[in-house]
């Protein structure tokens, strides 16, 4: 997976690379997206860049690696690279033949995780971690590239999966990324950008169809596209989400990996606020019934704002249950989804990184019919008095709230 490539001659100092040219010497600061693309290029790690006209915008998107966006930067090589990449891994170079954490802040997955429907288990086995595996379609296998500009990337995979309950699933992946001007995202969410704001932005539009001879049913089990998104956590984080309060049922599921205490988790007034330091490993969940399109987060010490929005079904759906083992029902999933690593029991840990998920509903699909899941990503660096009525207009969240409501 991993292959070495010859490059410059590199020093390691600190926190900084020091980049030895015939030019002169040129510092590139761990964080910054050019620091990030010199760490995949040692490595060998290929890569195709979307980039607006004025070089600020720059959607990083791997190939060999799903197809998935590494990260993104919205004020050129110079600027904070908002996707969380595992050094530590990729450093090694020992490929797992369980999972592949490199990270990423857009990755391409199919659910259900967990349960009798599992992609992620074989059949009869018991769903403890050792026996979990990331199919290779969705780890180590190399997407195609269908078409390429310099705003666009689409890419096509075929591909079988088989349940833990045995059921065949013959599948086309069709998945398109694509920059996203600031006109678009302005237009797009009904509010005003300044040329003074730094914004990078990106469509995927992902689309699976059902190559076989066989419907997919509820009886047989369905699978969902899902869409995970890696950051790095700070102290200054925070996760919302809104909700929908004149709905009925739970309105957050925070029970993945033990109940979030309450000190790190608050609802109120239509808004979820979820504590984001990679310090404390848990996840939530909000059900079909309660979720919006909608996710963000804030890291208040950099003034960078992350919306999340995805498409959903018009009407009532079913969403696929990942969680592990035995369920009551196998189809009362979510739709987004928001997981902040930790130590695990040992002490260790594999981030520390955020993640904030979307899924589509589960694909009932006759031989050759498919299912589409969008999603946009946009990612707002300024300061709060430029970003409150941007977080107000959207969300109906106010920014000093969710600054200091863990602080």
């Amino acid at each position: 997976m991993l292959k070495s490539t010859k490059l410059k001659k590199t020093l390691l100092v600190g926190t900084t690379t020091i980049l030895v040219s015939c030019s002169g010497q040129n510092e590139i600061k761990m964080g910054s997206y050019a620091y990030d693309a010199e760490f995949l290029k040692k490595y060998g790690i290929e890569y195709t860049e979307l980039v607006s006209a004025d070089g600020n915008a720059k959607v990083m998107v791997i190939p060999a690696w799903q197809g998935r966006v590494m990260t993104t930067s919205a004020s050129g090589d110079e600027g904070d690279s908002y996707g969380w990449i595992n050094y530590r891994f990729i450093s090694e170079g020992k490929p797992s033949t369980q999972f592949n954490p490199v990270g990423g802040e857009e990755r391409f997955w199919l659910g259900p995780e967990g349960g009798p429907f599992s992609l992620y288990f074989k059949e009869g086995q018991e769903q403890v971690y050792d026996n979990w595996v990331v199919p290779a379609v969705l780890d180590t296998e190399s997407f195609n590239i269908k078409s390429q500009n310099n705003n666009s990337i689409r890419f096509v995979k075929d591909t079988r999966l088989v349940n833990a309950s045995g059921t065949t699933f013959d599948i086309n992946i069709d998945r398109t990324v694509s920059l996203m001007s600031m006109d678009e995202v302005a237009a797009d969410f009904n509010i005003q950008l300044t040329n003074d704001m730094k914004v990078v932005a990106y469509k995927s539009e992902n689309k699976i169809t059902n190559t076989g001879n066989n419907a997919w049913t509820k009886e047989k089990g369905l699978i969902s596209v899902w869409m995970l998104g890696c950051f790095n956590p700070t102290s200054t984080t925070t996760v919302f989400i809104p909700y929908k309060q004149d709905a009925e049922g739970v309105i957050v599921n925070d029970e993945y990996f033990g109940k979030i205490p309450e000190e790190r988790l608050i609802k109120e007034n239509g808004i979820i606020y979820f504590k984001i330091d990679g310090l404390y490993r848990s996840k939530l969940g909000l059900p079909a019934s309660r979720a919006t399109s909608l996710c963000g987060s804030y890291d208040s010490s950099k003034g960078v704002l992350t919306i999340l929005w995805c498409n959903l079904p018009e009407t009532p759906s079913t969403y696929v249950n990942g969680q592990w083992g035995d369920q009551e029902d196998p189809f009362a999933g979510d739709v987004i989804n928001s997981y902040n690593d930790g130590p695990v029991e040992d002490g260790s840990i594999m981030g520390p990184f955020y993640e904030i998920e979307t899924s589509s509903p589960g694909a009932e699909l006759v031989p050759g019919a498919s299912l589409v899941h969008i999603q946009k990503v946009v990612h707002i660096q300024g300061e709060d008095k430029q970003l409150a009525p941007i977080v107000k207009k959207i969300f109906g969240a106010d920014l000093d709230v969710i600054k200091t409501k863990f602080q």
